[in-house]
């Protein structure tokens, strides 16, 4: 019996199609006619034996088999990556402005930059730390080669993970009981604000926003005082500050998308590896 085989280029792109949820934007993404793009998903489901996409007239959705496929895709592809990688090092040069949130930066990207740097020591990275509503009109001026944002209704590229936002407050002070809740807030347009709003409006208790800031240590000052709640990401969460939850009257925030999305103007290698690694490093795989 024959074992099917995954092809590298037909995985590539899956992938392309699954991050855009298009085969149009798909076959820009891989430089391929939209013909052939949807030959290539045809070849892989024969491959795997599964439809891997549900085709709608005007749109495409991951089935469940392709959903399962996705992590292991992208890890084939990343792993594709380092081998080159490991055999052209030296060869790439260059710089990359990468753009990020305080709280994804300090949390979720050292460990992917420190990693980069070891393996591509030609090639220098600058970083701009801004909110992610304040780094997309960076991208569409070609100020910035790589954003590594929130996603909403403007800003999207290839999906990285999702993050839970989580109810915290002072351990100190429960400022949880007071009425009405004195609450931080992101700045105004940012997606974590607009879904913690709509939690506490959902959860009809009285609040008054006591604070509003772009930054998270402005947040997690007015936290650790004792001053406020706030909903943050999960990965930015300090470990001394209290969880709350339902049995404090607060209801879950819906979470955040993180994607990575590339600038227009630089698909330099240098660009093209950075975001490999934080793709690859950074989307789950689901066992």
């Amino acid at each position: 019996m024959n074992r099917p085989e995954l092809n590298l280029s037909q995985l590539r792109t899956f992938v392309a199609a699954a991050e855009h949820m298009s085969f149009i934007a798909a076959a820009e993404a891989v430089h391929r006619s939209q013909a052939a793009v949807s030959m290539q998903i045809m070849k892989l489901e024969g491959a795997v034996g599964q439809a891997l996409f549900s085709r709608h007239t005007r749109r495409i959705e991951l089935t469940v088999a392709g959903e399962r496929l996705l992590p292991y895709a992208r890890q084939m592809l990343y792993m594709e990556a380092q081998a080159m990688a490991a055999l052209r090092t030296q060869e790439v040069v260059g710089r990359v402005v990468l753009g990020a949130p305080d709280d994804y930066l300090s949390s979720l990207l050292p460990p992917v930059l420190e990693r980069f740097a070891k393996l591509f020591a030609n090639v220098e990275i600058e970083l701009v730390c801004l909110q992610s509503l304040l780094l997309k009109p960076m991208l569409q001026k070609g100020q910035i080669d790589l954003a590594f944002v929130t996603r909403d209704d403007d800003l999207d590229g290839a999906f990285i993970r999702r993050e839970n936002m989580v109810w915290v407050g002072s351990p100190r002070q429960a400022i949880w009981n007071k009425s009405p809740l004195p609450v931080a807030l992101f700045e105004k347009g940012c997606v974590a604000r607009a879904h913690t709003l709509a939690a506490l409006e959902q959860s009809g208790k009285p609040y008054c926003a006591t604070y509003s800031s772009p930054s998270l240590l402005g947040i997690l000052a007015m936290v650790e005082a004792g001053l406020a709640v706030a909903a943050l990401a999960e990965c930015s969460v300090p470990a001394h500050l209290a969880r709350l939850g339902r049995a404090e009257g607060l209801l879950p925030v819906e979470p955040l998308d993180i994607v990575l999305v590339k600038g227009r103007t630089n698909s330099s290698p240098a660009v093209e590896c950075l975001a490999g690694e934080i793709m690859a490093s950074l989307s789950p795989v689901t066992m």
